[in-house]
């Protein structure tokens, strides 16, 4: 079996079989992105090991592994042959981890290099890539931020920046959630925080480190994934480009991207943000829901988001913040005047070039 770094079995597994032998509530926590959950013991047997660790030592619990694993064996190498099947490269290679790199990966490396496979295991296991993640999340990144009041285009013109050659990192398309008390209608679950960074890293290690990439502002939560405080810092005092955009425009947007939601879901995420809104302002609401009026709906639901959008901001660190007026202009306008603005700014030391 070959011993690989966290950063070495990361780059070189792609492609490839990657293989996380842990027990599947443990993978649902977080995993390397890709890796393919074929675990050892199931959650109750893991149990059943720890406890037969704890109360008989190691050497009683390596039997009872033992005795679990024994009629499975065979049933392993299928699975995994299918699997590599299914990839169809030449000359496959399989990456395997568990929690600590121990017995677990060693176990099942053991069995596959029997069977004839290349095997790979992770040195400290996913611990040791849980460490480079942070690591890399954390350290200095050349970004700029894209902000703007609720319903400004933020998402659309990120999606834009990347169809043009820009560098993006979509921290509501990583989290899975619009970053609203409505951002989750429609969407389904949510990664947990744990495989958002995991995720947020990938994103990262894909980027070229010499160019600038766009992020849109966003709080410490975005839905129920928290940000990491070291991104978080960054994003607070990166540059930013703030989209001034009129309040209709805004709603138009708004419209598109909620009109069409469930009506039920609309209203519950409105009363949810009741004690923010006002009762009379969430009655005038859910009113307005309930005639079809999205669009007033939406009106008062801004006068919340704005103060609190202003509120926010007036407590950043940020020293560049540049307005973009964009009353008049064409998407497409706009998305020039983006990153025209966005080649003004210097994002290793913050500073602003002035006007050509």
């Amino acid at each position: 079996m070959n011993p690989l770094d966290a950063q070495t079995f990361f780059r070189q597994s792609r492609g490839h079989l990657v293989l996380d032998v842990r027990s599947p509530s443990e993978f649902a926590d977080g995993h390397v992105p890709a890796a393919i959950n074929v675990p050892l013991f199931d959650d109750d047997q893991r149990a059943q090991v720890g406890k037969t660790y704890a109360d008989d030592g190691r050497d009683a619990a390596v039997l009872t592994g033992l005795e679990i694993i024994g009629p499975k064996m065979a049933a392993f190498v299928r699975r995994v042959s299918e699997l590599l099947e299914q990839i169809q490269i030449e000359s496959p290679q399989v990456f395997i981890h568990c929690w600590r790199g121990g017995m677990r990966s060693q176990s099942f490396g053991w069995l596959l290099e029997t069977a004839g496979l290349k095997v790979n295991i992770l040195n400290g296991g996913y611990k040791s890539f849980r460490r480079l993640v942070l690591d890399t999340i954390g350290r200095p990144h050349p970004m700029v931020v894209l902000s703007g009041l609720t319903g400004a285009g933020k998402t659309v013109f990120l999606k834009s920046l990347r169809e043009n050659g820009e560098q993006v990192i979509d921290l509501e398309g990583l989290a899975n959630h619009r970053g609203s008390a409505f951002g989750s209608i429609g969407l389904g679950d949510q990664p947990s925080t744990q495989q958002f960074e995991n995720d947020l890293f990938l994103e990262l290690d894909q980027l070229d480190s010499d160019r600038r990439f766009w992020v849109e502002d966003e709080g410490s939560r975005i839905g129920r994934v928290v940000v990491p405080a070291s991104f978080m810092q960054q994003i607070q005092h990166a540059p930013a480009i703030f989209l001034d955009v009129p309040q209709e425009r805004r709603l138009d947007n708004l419209l598109v991207d909620y009109g069409s939601l469930d009506r039920a879901e609309l209203a519950q995420a409105t009363t949810n943000i009741s004690k923010r809104l006002g009762g009379q302002n969430v009655k005038l609401a859910l009113d307005s829901i309930g005639e079809g009026d999205l669009r007033n709906a939406a009106r008062i639901s801004l006068s919340y988001y704005d103060r609190s959008y202003n509120t926010a901001a007036s407590k950043l660190p940020r020293e560049i913040t540049v307005a973009l007026p964009t009353e008049g202009l064409s998407d497409e306008a706009v998305l020039d005047e983006i990153v025209s603005q966005g080649n003004r700014l210097d994002v290793a030391t913050g500073d602003l070039a002035p006007q050509s």
